[in-house]
């Protein structure tokens, strides 16, 4: 197993090389580390896998129901729905398939309900039904007024997307690939195979997948192409307290526009409620400050939505970006004679196409000439639960009484014990900050934000860093 974020690259070529360490990349690395014959690289700018869009979403499982039938996101959004929906109960990925409810607020969204109802059936989602008012509200009597129906779609789900892309890239690794941090591409060369000029040096392979997200275009157009212009779309939202929770039952969803899905209500697999995203459309892909004018805007749509979610504690806030390229398509090419495939314009669907898009490269770098070899199921992995509705640590007598420190309580907000610290500190991808602690573990996320725990917490990491 070998994960590095410092010192040199090794020099020997590797047969593939893969540019982005996000989930879609991790999952990429997890399906080909199944062809054990083949030495993959895996390789990421900054310190840890999952850091830009993979961390900062609405985290839904989406069913693809609004996708555009007929594109190659639709049909990877349904086949990777059943996919990660099954890779999630054997990998102790939390998901709760609470269903959403697409509101119509107007007369003419009420009249587009029946039309995405058509849609839903033309992607293969056959389980959804037309509410009106009545059984609205009966579902979710916190709504605020004003409502005239909506199009049920009990098959959406909410996920942790952390522990999705750390349970990828941990499969990976110890499968075999090399995953190499800080290690941000600066360059990339054709010379029999690909020179990529990296922040640590050198290094070479034989194959290239350009994963990376947000830069995707950059990449892509050091080799010599221009599909795509990657323009970062910016999404703040606002993460109610747990105390908020029983407000809201499904995903409650807008009737969606050309600009995406638009603000919704979620609630999320660690008991909080989201309210979100914004859709700014920026020049800066590093600008995920959250703003006052968002947040407002976001609090104004949340009254009409849901109005006593607005009066309850905002835990935190956050913004990610996410990719626009102006194409109702991912952009996922193969270039078989430069060895390449290019993976972009992967939009907030991605997570739930991760590993159906996955089996799809891998395909595609067959076709351009990789040898894949035998295949070879990697060991499976079962990563710690973060979720509420399934059982923590702190709960479990069994676990305790074979080892206390699972019933030590570091961060109470969260319910974080000092045994699920250790146990992140000695992981196959440990984390290298706070912040990967805190996607690890839930440390420091809860309503104190590290307030009354975050001493305590450093020092259990820089102990277990140092050890």
């Amino acid at each position: 197993m070998t994960v590095t974020a410092t010192g040199p690259l090794p020099q020997a070529p590797y047969d593939v090389a893969i540019v982005g360490a996000g989930v879609v990349g991790c999952a990429i690395a997890r399906e080909l580390a199944r062809h054990p014959r083949l030495r993959v690289a895996l390789v990421e700018a900054q310190d840890d896998v999952g850091q830009g869009t993979s961390k900062a979403n609405t985290a839904i499982l989406h069913t693809g129901f609004d996708a555009t039938p007929g594109t190659l996101e639709a049909r990877l959004v349904r086949e990777g729905h059943t996919l990660l929906g099954a890779y999630a109960a054997r990998a102790g990925i939390p998901v709760e398939r609470v269903g959403a409810l697409l509101v119509a607020w107007d007369a003419e969204q009420l009249a587009a309900l029946p039309r995405l109802a058509r849609k839903a059936e033309d992607n293969g989602c056959h389980d959804t039904a037309l509410l009106g008012p009545e059984e609205l509200y009966t579902r979710e009597p916190h709504l605020g007024p004003g409502a005239l129906g909506a199009l049920h779609v009990p098959g959406e789900s909410v996920i942790c997307p952390w522990t999705t892309t750390l349970a990828y890239a941990t499969q990976a690794v110890r499968a075999g690939t090399d995953l190499h941090l800080n290690t941000a591409v600066r360059h990339v060369d054709r010379d029999g195979g690909h020179r990529l000029t990296t922040s640590r040096g050198t290094l070479y392979a034989r194959h290239l997948v350009n994963a990376a997200g947000l830069h995707a275009d950059t990449l892509d157009r050091a080799l010599g192409h221009d599909d795509f212009t990657v323009t970062p779309r910016r999404g703040q939202l606002l993460v109610y307290d747990k105390f908020a929770r029983p407000l809201v039952r499904h995903i409650l969803l807008p009737v969606p526009t050309a600009l995406g899905k638009g603000v919704l209500v979620a609630p999320t697999v660690y008991g909080n409620v989201l309210l979100g995203p914004t859709a700014e459309d920026l020049a800066d892909k590093r600008a995920t400050e959250s703003t006052a004018e968002g947040l407002a805007a976001l609090r104004e749509k949340g009254r009409r939505i849901l109005p006593a979610l607005v009066e309850e504690e905002v835990t935190a806030v956050y913004a990610g970006l996410r990719v626009a390229t102006g194409h109702e398509d991912y952009r996922i090419t193969a270039h078989p004679g430069q060895a390449y495939v290019t993976v972009g314009g992967i939009r907030s669907t991605g997570l739930t196409a991760s590993m159906a898009i996955a089996a799809h490269v891998t395909g595609l770098l067959a076709g351009t000439g990789l040898d894949l070899g035998p295949v070879r199921e990697a060991e499976p992995v079962t990563l710690p639960n973060l979720g509420e509705a399934f059982p923590r640590p702190y709960q479990r007598a069994d676990l305790i009484a074979a080892d206390p420190e699972y019933g030590t309580l570091v961060c109470h907000c969260e319910r974080v014990s000092r045994g699920e610290i250790r146990d992140a500190l000695a992981s196959t991808i440990p984390p290298r900050g706070l912040e990967g602690l805190r996607r690890r573990t839930r440390a420091r996320a809860g309503r104190c934000q590290g307030f009354f725990c975050g001493a305590a917490v450093r020092e259990l990491f820089e102990r277990g860093t140092r050890s």
